[in-house]
C-alpha cells in the first residue's frame, strides 16, 4: 500500500487527484496509469487525468453495473471524456485492466471486514479514526 486516507465526504470524487499525488510523493515518480471504482468518477476527474496523461479506467456508476453484472447502460455520455472512457472500458483490454483492481485492492478490504472483524472504528473523531486505519492498513 502506497497511500491511503480516511474522510467524513459521502462519496470519493474529490479525492482521486489528491491520492494520486500522494502516491506520486511517496513513490518519487509520475503516474503512468491509474484505476479506481466508479465512487471516483467525475467528469472533471477524468478531464484531469487526460491533462496529466494518465490513462486512467475509472467507470461511472451505470458502467461499473454493466460491467459487474451485465445488462444495457442506462444513460447516455453527453462529455467527450466520459464517452472516451465508456468506450475504454467496454474494450476488451480495458475491462480485463479494471477488473486487476478487484484482485489487488477489493481483497484488502475483505480480509479487514471478514477475518478482522473491522467493520466499524473503535475509536471516535476523525484524528483518531485515521491513525487506527493507518495501523490497520500497514499491519495487514
Amino acid at each position: 500500500m502506497v497511500g491511503q486516507c480516511v474522510t467524513q465526504e459521502t462519496n470519493d470524487n474529490d479525492l482521486l487527484l489528491p491520492l494520486m499525488d500522494l502516491v506520486e510523493q511517496q513513490c518519487g515518480e509520475k503516474l503512468q496509469s491509474a484505476s479506481a471504482d466508479s465512487g471516483f468518477f467525475s467528469v472533471d476527474n477524468l478531464r484531469a487525468l487526460e491533462e496529466r496523461h494518465i490513462d486512467g479506467y475509472v467507470p461511472d456508476s451505470n458502467l461499473a453495473r454493466c460491467l459487474n453484472r451485465g445488462g444495457p447502460l442506462r444513460t447516455r455520455a453527453s462529455d467527450p471524456a466520459h464517452r472516451r472512457m465508456r468506450r475504454k472500458l467496454r474494450d476488451p483490454a480495458g475491462r480485463a485492466r479494471y477488473a486487476q483492481r478487484k484482485t489487488i485492492v477489493e481483497p484488502v478490504n475483505g480480509v479487514l471486514k471478514e477475518q478482522r472483524g473491522m467493520r466499524r472504528f473503535r475509536r471516535r473523531g476523525i484524528a483518531k479514526v485515521r491513525v487506527e486505519w493507518a495501523l490497520t492498513r500497514t499491519a495487514l
